[in-house]
């Protein structure tokens, strides 16, 4: 395999098989992006609550693009960091001019990109750029016609790459942003010859998915452990991998040390906590992971049952969140209800609705902790209480949904994060997670 992609290499170096690229679209002298209007446009991301998380104003996009086709470009693929104000040509030998890579100039400011050309320029400049190294083109005016067609495709949405290229591609070639090796490899172009990149961008990852093994050890090369931090590689540079795990032995298994192993569902779990916790391409991405077990694998129905349980936990969560908000409301109403002796009015001996709507409430599993919190506040004068109820309805009105991320329910104490701070009570809140509202005001 080795000796077929080194004549590859050396023929593609030599020019044969070399690419002649005619024009469709562009014109020779003509700039590619003279036939694409291009309009400035704002795009920002929203929490229910109607706060701006992210927000993009006089962004470059072609004009006949969508709104949606806007925002993903402008909040996914953009690179947010990093890029100069303005840049320097790096002269090379045997490289067009056109197609010399940059870095930042002296004294240049740093930020984002704001301009959908930017993101077409590097895409289709890198391509260009290694096209020509290995050979590709048979003269500078192909590689020209190339480098300029794509960008017109790019622009005009005939034409599309996977995710990692839209994060990766062109970043080092147009602005010289590189980082520490990351742990890739590449085929050189001039030998043929699988090497270990020495940077994490010159050489970027731009493949969409893997397939990867996994060996039945704890720690060494292949392993499980070493599984999550090739997991991890693939996911922070916008890419999604994929396992079968029918390698790793079943619970009760014996293990070399003489123990028993905890079986295969204990290390899934740490993979899957891995995978939610990281931001796939550096951006709001949620890492795209695939799990395969063979039927005849002896924890296979643990394996079936794992979605089963975990959509379980789920209608429970939405069950009893609803349940909690509405009995505990209940017992509130109760006391509001009261027209004697105020003290009578938290005493359920003498309030027979308190009396009732507590009963209710402990019919239905609420905690009597929560119940006697409720009432000690309904003596401090609060009146009602805002418990963080959730859904699974992806189609509910913005204002009964409380979604930020891709998981089917929300997490924990989320209406929390967007209360003001004097409205909120330090001592409840990390125990329930419910705002309290107060009177007068307050």
């Amino acid at each position: 395999m080795r000796r077929t992609i080194q004549k590859a290499a050396t023929s593609a170096m030599q020019g044969q098989g070399a690419m002649k690229i005619e024009r469709n679209f562009t014109k020779a002298g003509k700039d590619a992006y003279s036939e694409v209007e291009f309009r400035s446009t704002s795009s920002e991301i929203r929490n229910p609550d109607g706060k701006i998380v992210f927000k993009l104003d006089n962004c470059e996009i072609p004009a006949k693009w969508s709104q949606v086709a806007s925002d993903v470009i402008a909040q996914k693929y953009f690179r947010k960091a990093g890029v100069p104000s303005e840049v320097t040509p790096v002269k090379e030998k045997g490289v067009p001019s056109f197609l010399w890579r940059s870095v930042p100039a002296e004294g240049s400011t740093f930020g984002g990109e704001t301009s959908a050309k930017q993101v077409f320029d590097r895409l289709a400049g890198a391509w260009a750029y290694w096209g020509w190294k290995g050979g590709y083109f048979s003269t500078e005016a192909d590689a020209k016609a190339y480098y300029d067609e794509m960008r017109f495709m790019l622009a005009t949405q005939r034409a599309a790459p996977n995710s990692p290229q839209w994060f990766n591609t062109g970043l080092h070639w147009a602005y010289g942003i590189d980082g520490p090796a990351q742990g890739h490899h590449y085929v050189d172009y001039k030998t043929g010859v699988l090497t270990k990149s020495t940077s994490s961008y010159e050489h970027p990852q731009p493949h969409a998915c893997f397939i990867q093994s996994v060996a039945d050890d704890l720690v060494n090369d292949g392993g499980i452990m070493d599984l999550w931090v090739r997991e991890a590689r693939l996911f922070k540079y916008g890419s999604g991998t994929g396992t079968n795990f029918s390698s790793l032995r079943g619970e009760g298994e014996k293990l070399s040390g003489g123990g028993k192993s905890s079986g295969l569902m204990g290390f899934l779990k740490i993979g899957d906590r891995a995978a939610g916790a990281i931001k796939s391409g550096g951006t709001t991405r949620r890492a795209a992971k695939m799990v395969i077990v063979d039927a005849d694998h002896p924890d296979i129905e643990d394996f079936i049952n794992w979605k089963v349980i975990e959509e379980q936990k789920v209608a429970s969560i939405v069950a009893g969140s609803k349940m909690h908000e509405q009995k505990l409301n209940g017992i509130f109403a109760a006391i509001r209800s009261w027209d004697g002796a105020e003290a009578d009015a938290y005493d359920p001996k003498v309030n027979e609705s308190l009396k009732e709507a507590i009963r209710d409430a402990k019919r239905v599993m609420i905690p009597e902790t929560y119940i006697k919190r409720v009432l000690d506040y309904a003596k401090q004068g609060h009146t009602s209480i805002e418990f963080p109820t959730y859904d699974t309805d992806w189609d509910r009105p913005r204002r009964l949904g409380l979604r930020r991320s891709g998981h089917p329910v929300s997490r924990h104490g989320q209406r929390l994060a967007h209360l003001p701070r004097r409205r909120r009570d330090p001592w409840l809140e990390p125990l329930l997670g419910i705002y309290v509202p107060r009177r007068h005001g307050l």
